[in-house]
């Protein structure tokens, strides 16, 4: 499905200076970034401008900060110092984004030239797209790039401000997120398997009812699943539940039905007595949960059926883990889809979030066709939803 917006290819940037939005929030420890992905992403994007002798200036935020001046475990230094190491490229870096001193720093770019601002979100403003930030970002460039796809969904001023005051367009990260979740929906290959797991219903309710329009088959795991048997009538003991999801989890058992969409949900589970690093699992069936255990993986019965379904796909959807993935005992049924779409010859698209951090866990992520980088835009757009960050660019 063809990108309908203009992207860094469609645009004249010789000589001219960009202010680039790129997904830098990166996990860090001890000041070193433990997940470079990310910062891999803007990576070709990055290399086309600076090729086409473009000064760079590149924005992002990093964590959750509160907004009110700077913080040093949330600087996005480290994360310009990767950029510089995976490149090789000189990447200068400013401890300031919006004063005199980051206006003087960007007036010096030259073409060629990577400049890095730091955190956007260490002004509160910035999220709630204030008019005076996007003039801000606006006056440092010439054109204004979104390559950010995991923050498209949000309406910020480093998102969609900049794109009221000057020409703005995609970088190849966003085209290529764009036309690989919007497409899979459009013409997949049959069959179409979709994999949605994580522990709410209310979180996914457009998601799976998208999904019910156009899958063939919805398998369904993690803490969500058990709303879905509270609405067959099963008990579920102390395992997470949305009581006020049930009827509306009915519906969409009802409709799959209608539709000729097959769900697939858990038929046994792993139950444990409380949740904990210690806990200590028991196989039991999904109309059997005791009424002390909670649920905290799908079991091997299920694992078989759920990855029999996937060998079978010609596409696979995947978001959201099986379980509790990060306890050891509990990332059976996580690890064994993954592996179970790893090894197939489907087309298989990974859908953000939880789902990628269990595939890097696992060392899966070269055996995937696609591994998106963000988690709620990806979802958004799976919905059909338009993204505000997209909206914003020029129309091809």
């Amino acid at each position: 499905m063809a990108f309908t917006k203009k992207t860094v290819r469609d645009i004249d940037v010789d000589g001219k200076r960009i202010i680039m939005r790129v997904d830098f929030n990166v996990p860090l420890k001890d000041g070193v970034v433990t997940d470079d992905t990310r910062i891999r992403a803007a990576i070709p994007t990055i290399q086309y401008l600076k090729e086409h002798n473009a000064g760079i200036i590149l924005m992002s935020h990093l964590g959750r900060p509160k907004g009110d001046g700077f913080e040093a475990a949330l600087s996005l230094r480290p994360a310009a110092e990767k950029l510089a190491e995976l490149t090789g490229y000189d990447v200068k870096f400013i401890e300031s984004t919006y004063d005199d001193a980051a206006a003087e720093a960007c007036a010096a770019v030259k073409p060629g030239d990577i400049l890095v601002l730091e955190n956007v979100r260490f002004l509160k403003a910035e999220k709630k797209n204030d008019p005076e930030v996007a003039k801000k970002f606006a006056s440092y460039a010439d054109i204004f790039v979104l390559d950010a796809f995991g923050t498209a969904h949000r309406a910020q001023g480093s998102v969609v401000g900049a794109a009221e005051f000057i020409p703005a367009v995609a970088g190849f990260l966003l085209e290529k997120e764009v036309d690989t979740l919007t497409g899979i929906f459009a013409e997949p290959e049959r069959p179409f398997v979709a994999v949605v797991g994580g522990s709410k219903v209310s979180s996914k309710i457009g998601v799976l009812d998208h999904l019910i329009d156009s899958a063939d088959t919805l398998i369904i795991g993690g803490g969500m699943a058990y709303t879905f048997f509270l609405a067959k009538g099963y008990s579920v003991g102390t395992s997470l539940q949305e009581p006020d999801w049930i009827e509306r989890a009915g519906e969409m058992l009802k409709k799959a039905e209608e539709k000729g969409c097959k769900i697939l949900l858990p038929v046994d589970n792993i139950v444990a007595d409380h949740f904990g690093e210690d806990a200590v699992g028991e196989v039991v069936a999904s109309d059997a949960i005791p009424d002390d255990r909670m649920g905290m993986d799908i079991g091997p019965e299920t694992e078989k059926l759920y990855c029999d379904a996937v060998k079978a796909a010609k596409t696979v959807f995947w978001n959201g883990p099986m379980g509790v993935f990060e306890m050891e005992q509990f990332s059976h049924g996580t690890k064994a889809v993954a592996e179970a779409i790893a090894d197939s010859d489907c087309t298989s698209i990974i859908g953000g979030g939880d789902s990628v951090a269990a595939i890097n866990k696992f060392g899966l992520a070269d055996k995937m066709s696609w591994i998106s980088t963000g988690g709620g835009a990806s979802m958004e757009l799976v919905e059909g939803k338009a993204l505000p960050g997209v909206e914003a660019l020029l129309d091809a």
